[in-house]
């Protein structure tokens, strides 16, 4: 170990090696701090704060009694114009996959009228999806899309491929996205979809994408599992 460097960084750095090596893989539990502490030579109090920084920059992921897992790497998405879900997820070596809670076509509320600039005779489809990468739960949405603008599209079209089908087969180009984010805490219903723990901590975005026309064609509400994604931002 290099002497410069302070302890407990010496020994994240180490733990860091066996698990970029594969000795400790993604999903698995790491020994206790004590076991850890002994095997390093080192305090606990300094092995905790190593374990602490691991957590801290997402590779380890501590679960209150359960112990310290290697974390499943965050999905990041770009906040930069509109990109499906899918998209993002093929970007990123992820496979991605979808299951439907409803899709049904209604008369849009107020809110669904104001985001996707609708008159108030036109319908929109409105779907629940779980979205998943390598089939790990990620978000929970719901998404309202303008009926004329995909009455012609199968329901498989829709939910698997929205954004490809638009472009390909409606003839749109895509173009920017408004976003917005905060934070909240899981209900026991999106817990149970999510596969996570009611009170867990959920990323929600609301976010409407429009044509390069400046055309509003989605909006959608997602909340996402706060662990398993993350956003990231360029300027």
């Amino acid at each position: 170990m290099s002497e410069h460097l302070p302890v407990y960084i010496q020994i994240h750095d180490q733990i860091k090696e066996k698990i970029e090596k594969g000795f400790w893989k993604i999903g698995d539990r790491l020994p206790s701090e004590r076991d850890l502490s002994v095997q390093f030579g080192v305090s606990r109090m300094t092995l905790r704060q190593a374990i602490q920084t691991l957590a801290d920059e997402g590779i380890l992921e501590r679960k209150i009694g359960s112990g310290t897992y290697v974390a499943r790497k965050k999905v990041q998405e770009k906040m930069s114009g509109a990109t499906s879900f899918t998209e993002i997820m093929l970007s990123q070596g992820r496979e991605p996959s979808s299951k439907v809670v409803s899709y049904f076509y209604t008369a849009p509320s107020s809110s669904e009228m104001e985001k996707l600039q609708l008159k108030a005779d036109e319908q929109i489809l409105r779907m629940e999806r779980i979205r998943y990468a390598d089939d790990v739960a990620i978000c929970f949405e719901v998404a309202s899309i303008p009926e004329r603008l995909i009455k012609n599209f199968s329901k498989a079209e829709v939910t698997s491929a929205l954004y490809k089908t638009l472009e390909e087969r409606g003839h749109h180009k895509i173009g920017a996205a408004n976003q917005t984010i905060s934070a909240m805490l899981a209900t026991e219903q999106i817990a149970e979809f999510l596969q996570t723990k009611r009170g867990d901590a959920i990323l929600r975005m609301r976010q409407v994408s429009f044509f390069e026309d400046g055309t509003p064609f989605e909006y959608v509400r997602t909340q996402y599992v706060g662990n398993r994604f993350e956003f990231y931002f360029e300027k």
